[in-house]
């Protein structure tokens, strides 16, 4: 919900009223209130980087993070696969980096349901 809360409070307060359907737009400058452009995403990034020190941050590093996230969150592989567009469900598994944190957490709980398993039979 707090990613609808958040384009909410962009559509609100941010974006400037516009003659098309496209979500994001330019906020500044001579395209305002046009269709972000990868230019302009790529505009963002540079402010981003040099704020934040992070030189090789990536709109395709963005896109891994985020599925990443959705995965490790408990969406099925076939629904971060149908997110991705990905043809194949193997695009989608080399595409997540998922945490070793996240895969202890997914190990215990199958062991702890086999365990179970095992004890009421």
């Amino acid at each position: 919900m707090q990613f609808f809360s958040a384009v909410g409070d962009y559509l609100d307060r941010e974006r400037p009223p516009v003659e098309h359907d496209h979500l994001f737009v330019a906020l500044r400058g001579p395209t305002r209130g046009r269709p972000l452009s990868a230019d302009g995403l790529d505009e963002i990034l540079d402010g981003v980087r040099k704020r934040t020190g992070l030189p090789k941050l990536t709109c395709h590093q963005l896109r891994h993070t985020c599925l990443t996230r959705l995965r490790e969150a408990g969406m099925a592989l076939e629904a971060v696969q149908a997110q991705a567009g990905h043809r194949s469900i193997e695009s989608t598994r080399i595409y997540i980096h998922l945490a070793n944190a996240w895969l202890i957490e997914q190990y215990l709980q199958a062991s702890a349901a086999i365990d179970a398993d095992r004890v009421e039979d």
